[in-house]
């Protein structure tokens, strides 16, 4: 029987293979080709889900529909917060999201696999097993997943994770940065490294105040991030109060503003995140600042006088904090953590409804989201190829 030779990859790395295929199977083979088939189903608006990912019913529905979705992160569900009030803060926030319109997908690993989107059980058992899960930034998440361990993730983690899985949009408390004396002692958050090269927009409450916010904000033009304040003033807020004392490069008035520049971040292919300071509601601005400020410093001596760094300051300075204000930077914390998913949800709706408007496709017209990538992307985009290059092959053959 007539046959020809087809090429197969491998892996990276692996050598290629000449396989011999009948013409009588070739056609089946081209035309399926042909029509779309490849490696991982890609739909039409450009959503492609990964492979090795486990999205929850309601964000599967809502991604494959191009519909509207939030990431949120989890270590606000394990290091954040106490329990109980972190499992029915995660609970209030999704369902503040969900009464937008939108739909909430928090991100963590259990049992070495990557969830996009938990159900209240799995919000449950990480609240319950708090610090006991493993903060997981991106160097984390595949020791985590080869382990078979639990990672509650971080802002940094949960940027990774969401760009994977095809979610632009971000909404949490506050983003890491330059630690105070960081100087010197380069304790500097992956988040504003992650920032620089993830193209995904994280709605926050501006940086931690327990950091240097002079020094963040440098870091992050380093990183060629976009800052935007959220509202019409320049103030960059600090967390539990509305002024840093430092100003943002730049402002937006509304969510559909916020929207358009994320919009143009996308078709740009500038590949960076961005960061959108969204201040504190005034009426739950923690004691004017003072009281916070002054158990901050309090704990940030604390904090050196016991040796603690690296991934384990900020848990301790956010728990020792909340003990120093009896409570009050805890309900401020729930408050703008609300406010930041009520406003990421806003962003999130009007960013769809622009992009069904105006469709306009992401270089290469690989469709509307950026097309990750990674390795595996990569390689599966070679693999499709050269895939095509036989299928029309066979097909020119067939015709003689």
């Amino acid at each position: 029987m007539l046959s020809f030779l087809r090429h197969a990859h491998g892996p990276v790395g692996h050598a290629r293979l000449s396989v011999p295929i009948s013409l009588s199977s070739s056609f089946s083979t081209a035309r399926a080709i042909l029509v779309g088939r490849s490696i991982g189903r890609r739909y039409q608006h450009g959503w492609t889900p990964h492979p090795h990912f486990i999205y929850s019913p309601e964000v599967k529905a809502a991604l494959e529909a191009d519909k509207p979705v939030v990431a949120l992160e989890s270590t606000i569900i394990t290091h954040g917060m106490p329990f109980p009030q972190n499992v029915q803060t995660s609970n209030e926030v999704e369902e503040i999201i969900r009464e937008a319109g939108v739909t909430p997908a928090t991100i963590a690993i259990l049992s070495g696999k990557v969830h996009i989107g938990l159900s209240s059980s799995e919000v449950q058992g990480l609240g319950q097993r708090g610090k006991a899960a493993t903060k997981t930034s991106r160097r984390d998440i595949s020791l985590l997943c080869a382990q078979g361990k639990d990672g509650a993730t971080t802002v940094s983690g949960t940027m990774v994770l969401a760009h994977r899985a095809g979610i632009p949009i971000f909404a949490t408390g506050g983003i890491g940065g330059v630690h105070r004396e960081g100087e010197s002692n380069m304790d500097v958050s992956a988040d504003l490294t992650e920032l620089g090269r993830t193209p995904v927009a994280v709605v926050c409450a501006g940086a931690k105040s327990i950091l240097d916010i002079g020094r963040t904000l440098e870091y992050l033009e380093t990183q060629g991030v976009s800052v935007v304040t959220v509202g019409g003033s320049k103030d960059f807020p600090a967390f539990f109060t509305r002024s840093s004392g430092f100003q943002s490069p730049s402002t937006c008035q509304d969510p559909e503003e916020a929207a358009k520049m994320i919009m143009e971040n996308e078709v740009m292919g500038l590949g960076s995140g961005m960061v959108f300071a969204v201040p504190i509601p005034q009426e739950d601005e923690a004691a004017g600042g003072g009281k916070v400020q002054a158990a901050i410093d309090q704990a940030l001596q604390e904090a050196k006088d016991k040796g603690i760094q690296g991934s384990s300051i900020t848990p301790f300075l956010l728990d020792r904090v909340t003990s120093l204000t009896k409570g009050e930077s805890l309900r401020a914390n729930i408050a703008l953590i609300k406010n930041n998913a009520r406003v990421g949800a806003s962003i999130a709706l009007a960013r769809s409804k622009n992009r069904q408007a105006h469709p306009v496709p992401s270089p290469g017209g690989k469709g509307m989201l950026p097309q990750p990538s990674s390795p595996r992307a990569r390689t599966n985009e070679k693999v499709n190829r050269v895939r095509k290059r036989s299928a029309v092959f066979s097909i020119l053959i067939l015709s003689f």
